[in-house]
């Protein structure tokens, strides 16, 4: 097994493709936060000018931590859609580039075949969401320093600075969770196309509706949106609450869980029965 895994990873990680949303982070990641130092604070001092008036702020708080938040806040929305990029091509590129007979005549079961693709799609997860971290944080640091964090969440939150770094690891180690949820839908999505474009659009598709019910203010979603995988993609800004709700984050993983466990079943259930024709 281990070796049908590596060949899987080897695989994965010669194709272009693979690198395109590292890329994409290297090239995003400096300008918004080169734009937060050269704006020097101008959209926190407007947030704060209320509170002037009331309280007296000490210490720097347009910081490192305070642009990684705002940048974790703003890119995440956009990074299910480079998750797909990888995850949507483990099965169809297969089909695309005529591969299928190939790697089915091993004798290798398909559920084996099925398994090593898995895992070398939570490989490139894991991979991409500890280098977002790192490009994020790092360079925000790099840049502006250290200090407080101050968060508009359920209110106004200044976390010290002794206890901010711990949270970020936490969030995006939190992070993961969802976007395996959107890696293994895709995953899903690849094992009924024949091109790797399909499952990019089908799970963008997927994700976009079901965003629109979770955020649409109707009574009538209420009810039926907490049980929906986008309610909780955002379950890593709970590392940032104080105190932090461990059962609100355990509900999320679980939830997040349902939905990957469903999605590769189903991807199993499809990839064992199907005729490869070529």
């Amino acid at each position: 097994m281990g070796r049908l895994v590596w060949s899987e990873i080897v695989k994965t990680f010669l194709k272009k493709r693979t690198y395109l949303g590292f890329l994409i982070v290297l090239l995003v990641i400096p300008i918004v936060e080169w734009a937060f130092k050269v704006e020097g604070g101008r959209f926190l001092r407007a947030a704060t000018r209320n509170l002037a008036a009331d309280f007296l702020v000490l210490g720097n708080l347009f910081n490192g931590w305070f642009v990684s938040y705002q940048v974790m806040n703003v890119l995440w929305i956009h990074v299910p859609l480079l998750i797909t990029f990888v995850a949507g091509d483990m099965l169809a590129g297969e089909a695309t580039a005529g591969t299928y007979r190939l790697i089915l005549i091993r004798p290798v079961s398909r559920t084996r075949i099925l398994v090593a693709k898995y895992m070398t799609t939570v490989l490139y997860v894991v991979l991409f969401v500890a280098f977002l971290g790192v490009v994020s944080v790092g360079l925000a640091i790099v840049l502006l320093g250290t200090g407080d964090l101050l968060i508009f969440s359920r209110g106004i939150l200044v976390l010290p600075e002794a206890d901010v770094a711990w949270r970020f690891i936490l969030a995006y180690i939190l992070a993961v969770a969802p976007m395996m949820t959107i890696a293994s839908i895709a995953f899903f999505t690849s094992s009924f196309v024949e091109n790797a474009i399909g499952p990019i659009v089908a799970t963008m598709g997927i994700v976009i509706v079901l965003t629109i019910i979770t955020v649409l203010p109707v009574e009538a979603f209420n009810t039926s949106r907490t049980y929906l995988f986008t309610y909780h993609l955002i379950v890593w800004q709970k590392a940032f609450l104080d105190p932090i709700p461990w059962s609100e984050i355990v509900l999320s993983l679980t939830n997040l869980a349902v939905y990957s466990c469903a999605a590769v079943t189903g991807t199993w259930f499809v990839f064992t029965r199907k005729d490869i024709l070529s």
